[in-house]
């Protein structure tokens, strides 16, 4: 236990047969349970797992292959099942330190948090070290993933090293959550809808011989559609359904006028280069006008979202 509250792990794994037993060695003697969740790995990982030697290891392993949110899904099933206060996400593949564990909980403990997650970028020497592609894939995805959850203080949410408090995942729609590796970007999302605060710890990853499966182009591809609809759900259940806003307001007027100022300016525009004749005063200002008001509301309501952003 640490600090009175049950401490549960949960390792998601695929075919890290190669790193998951050193993963298990060094967790911490406070955790009180870890369970292995083999996503139907090709390898011998549920056996490595089995026989690290650690009474606290518990295997579970997927019939078929459900992803990395899948795999934390059934892990956090269980653990809430064995009645843990506080479960901790620990990747099987050796990028993220056990012995951090203690300082990632800290804020769930001392201060009530209800998530914490590691920021790679609070550490210029692990910066460095991380590879280009993570690393622009990471800038790419941090404005979006801020606009679509409304946690504009959290930095780095890709990085999976995590722990949140029972409670607050009782809360949650464990069927509904993303499986693949949109899972951390739609537990802030669905966390932010709760209200919960969310606080980001200063801890550098390690980069060895393991291989991400988690393919940047695809993400940038896949993940901006998630993300879009992610804030939609979370405007529509946390500004309309659940407490009715001015955000609401502000988010459903600015972007239908976006969309016609900038399709209506684009036409036009096209249309006058064909045809070589200028579009007139009166449709120019029936392009911008709208489009700058869209903005401006919009604006407004990232503004009131920063400001009541749960800290």
């Amino acid at each position: 236990m640490y600090a009175g509250m049950r401490v549960a792990v949960v390792v998601p794994a695929l075919n890290e047969a190669a790193h998951v037993r050193s993963v298990l060695q060094r967790m911490p003697p406070f955790v009180d349970q870890i369970f292995v969740v083999d996503d139907q790995s090709t390898d011998d990982t549920a056996v490595v797992a089995a026989s690290c030697g650690d009474a606290r290891v518990t295997v579970i392993r997927h019939p078929s292959r459900q992803g990395v949110g899948g795999a934390m899904v059934t892990g956090m099933r269980r653990a809430l099942s064995e009645g843990a206060d506080l479960i901790v996400k620990v990747d099987g593949d050796g990028q993220m330190d056990p012995e951090q564990i203690a300082a990632l909980i800290e804020p769930l403990t001392r201060d009530g948090y209800d998530y914490a997650k590691g920021n790679r970028f609070l550490h210029g020497n692990a910066l460095r070290q991380m590879p280009r592609p993570r690393l622009f894939g990471n800038f790419a995805l941090t404005f979006l993933t801020k606009l679509a959850s409304g946690y504009w203080h959290i930095f780095d949410p890709q990085n999976g090293f995590l722990a949140v408090r029972a409670s607050a995942l009782r809360g949650i729609d464990l069927d509904s959550v993303a499986h693949g590796f949109f899972f951390e970007n739609d537990m802030l999302i669905r966390l932010n809808i709760l209200n919960c605060r969310v606080k980001d710890v200063a801890i550098p990853a390690l980069y060895g011989s393991e291989e991400s499966s988690l393919r940047i182009r695809r993400v940038l591809v896949t993940f901006p559609t998630l993300l879009l609809r992610g804030l939609c759900m979370r405007i529509w259940e946390k500004y309309m359904l659940r407490d009715f806003s001015a955000i609401a307001v502000f988010w459903l007027v600015g972007i239908p006028l976006i969309v016609f100022g900038g399709t209506f300016g684009a036409w036009h525009w096209a249309q006058s280069w064909w045809t070589g004749h200028p579009a007139s005063t009166g449709t120019v200002m029936l392009s911008v006008l709208p489009f700058l008001i869209g903005f401006e509301l919009i604006l407004q309501a990232i503004i009131l979202e920063i400001r009541e952003s749960p800290r």
